[in-house]
């Protein structure tokens, strides 16, 4: 394997056959678990809206996760490349999917609103301006074919 590769792998086990498997549509649950070695189970279903259960991450709850993740840990990256201390990082993120006539759907756009504190007031602006650099550099957003937007809050002491 290439240093410049890096592969991940996990499980997806359905676990919702209640019996008759999916003999009719609303006859089995939408339950799974993934299944990452060395971590605890992440127990997943559907949106509510479709036949999941609430308790339990959906996938399109995952991928906004994993985008501001991504741009969480881009931004804290590109904030030590430039001398930035962060001393706190909060982001309120937002997805909008849209549902089609077919069943189909897709994102149109997530919306991560992170609220940064920074060490010194003099860099407020510099931790502003970083965003675009880290959205450049996260890995997620760069593999997604919806606009990730961002409205960061920079706060100092």
């Amino acid at each position: 394997m290439s240093l410049h590769e890096h592969r991940y792998g996990l499980t997806v086990q359905w676990t919702g056959n209640s019996g008759s498997g999916t003999a009719s549509y609303r006859g089995y649950s939408r339950d799974h678990d993934i299944l990452i070695p060395g971590l605890p189970v992440l127990k997943g279903s559907a949106d509510p809206a479709f036949h999941g259960d609430r308790e339990r991450y959906n996938p399109e709850q995952l991928l906004l996760a994993a985008l501001a993740q991504c741009h969480m840990l881009s931004f804290l990256h590109v904030a030590v490349k430039h001398g930035v201390v962060v001393t706190a990082y909060r982001d309120e993120a937002f997805g909008l999917m849209r549902l089609n006539r077919d069943g189909s759907g897709q994102f149109e756009r997530v919306t991560l609103r992170p609220q940064v504190t920074v060490a010194d007031a003099a860099q407020v602006e510099l931790a502003g301006r970083l965003h675009h650099e880290a959205n450049q550099v996260c890995f997620i957003a760069r593999s997604v074919n919806f606009p990730v937007e961002h409205e960061p809050v920079t706060l100092a002491p």
